[in-house]
């Protein structure tokens, strides 16, 4: 992270795709001036462990107009953009992260980020809440709460949750509506699909794309590839879901028979293990891999590494594998999250929701220290409003307000036909 600060032409990148991105994040841009002018985090320690990525970058700004002692790391090895931690750094905003660093480095950056001692923490992953649980449970009487943003990172904090053994609220921004209905739909669809293509520049029209996983970054994945011309093939363990696949229109059936049939493969479960050499060794010649849940366990790569005979990187970000049956299968940015490793993740416009969310339940936490459960807390309703109001305003839409008398029949039980 230091050595960027002497590349001047690398910080000057950085600030333009950061100003890129805030044109299309409005809402944040609004919220930005409030806190400048009321600076409700003034003195206040927050560490960020996020995607270092423009959009963030302005979440950053945010933060620190609002009077936040802000520090960021990376939520992800392969995702960070390297000009944009330049910039961040230049404009005196600590950031731990390295595009394609090791593990032992990620680590050491997330430990960094806790050095800080921060009183308000947010995770994409819950990797700093797990890490304060396990580690640097000393500080925890010192953190007034923190904010997760996945799905990944939810079902970990729920589990610790279950168990007993979460010490502090945490505020469940991947489940705002203004979040997960856009961002992992709208963005996680877009996004992934541009990885995929900038990684492979292969046609999806006409190929079978298998998507692992029909919650809202499946759904949105299953959209944009049906778009793009190709025959889209759904897996799931959730009746429910699977219903909702099939009534959307793809086809579903078990990973198994899938396997057979895939040109592309692409995950978006949160949970282990959902390629596994069983289908790895029934996939046709040639097929692709890819994943955009958050944590690099969904193609069990590790598996894939022994079994394989040889590999060799065809392209940036894509590794061809040689294996023991003769075929050829293809796995992009080491199973991690696509979208990110290989392209530059969401677009700004759905990041904008998603980061007021990260800003405005921040707050809320603050305002609320020391009154709050040591719980998974939805994002406050009114909260989940005002960003889709502000939202709807910048775009220029209007809607209906209710009238007197349609308010008035809503609350009444005894008004009928």
């Amino acid at each position: 992270m230091r050595s960027h600060i002497k590349d001047i032409s690398l910080i000057n990148q950085g600030k333009r795709r950061i100003e890129w991105a805030a044109r299309e994040m409005p809402v944040l841009k609004l919220i930005d001036a409030r806190f400048e002018k009321e600076r409700p985090f003034a003195g206040v320690r927050m560490a960020a462990c996020l995607h270092v990525t423009a959009e963030t970058a302005n979440l950053m700004r945010a933060l620190r107009a609002g009077g936040a002692e802000v520090l960021l790391c990376a939520s992800n090895p392969l995702s960070t953009q390297d000009d944009v931690a330049a910039a961040l750094v230049k404009e005196g905003i600590p950031v731990f992260a390295k595009k394609g660093e090791n593990r032992e480095t990620f680590y050491r950056h997330l430990i960094a980020a806790l050095d800080h001692l921060p009183q308000l923490t947010m995770d994409d992953g819950a990797d700093l809440i797990h890490l304060l649980h396990t580690k640097r449970k000393s500080q925890i009487k010192e953190v007034a709460g923190s904010c997760e943003e996945t799905t990944t990172g939810v079902i970990r904090l729920r589990a610790m949750e279950k168990e007993g053994k979460l010490r502090v609220p945490v505020i469940d921004v991947n489940d705002a509506k203004t979040k997960h209905f856009f961002d992992n739909r709208y963005g996680t669809g877009q996004s992934t699909v541009d990885g995929i293509v900038r990684a492979t520049n292969v046609l999806l029209a006409g190929k079978v794309f298998v998507v692992a996983g029909y919650g809202w970054c499946g759904k949105g994945l299953a959209m944009r590839a049906k778009g793009m011309g190709a025959r889209v093939v759904v897996t799931e363990v959730d009746a429910v879901a699977g219903i909702e696949a099939v009534m959307d229109g793809f086809e579903v059936m078990p990973m198994q028979r899938a396997a057979c049939l895939g040109d592309f493969f692409v995950t978006a479960t949160g949970d282990i293990s959902v390629i596994r050499r069983e289908h790895m060794i029934k996939m046709k010649d040639g097929a692709i891999m890819a994943n955009t849940g958050h944590f690099n366990v969904e193609i069990d790569v590790a598996d894939l590494e022994k079994w394989a005979v040889g590999k060799r990187e065809v392209r940036d970000f894509l590794v061809e594998y040689r294996l023991k049956n003769g075929k050829k299968i293809n796995l992009i940015a080491e199973g991690r999250l696509v979208n990110l490793a290989a392209a530059e993740g969401h677009p700004s416009a759905v990041m904008d929701m998603s980061f007021a969310n990260q800003a405005l339940s921040a707050e809320y936490l603050w305002k609320n220290k020391g009154k709050l459960p040591a719980k998974v807390i939805s994002v406050p309703e009114a909260i989940d409003a005002m960003i889709a109001r502000l939202k709807l305003k910048a775009m220029g839409v209007t809607i209906d307000n209710l009238t007197p008398k349609q308010r008035r029949y809503l609350q009444s039980w005894r008004e009928g036909t």
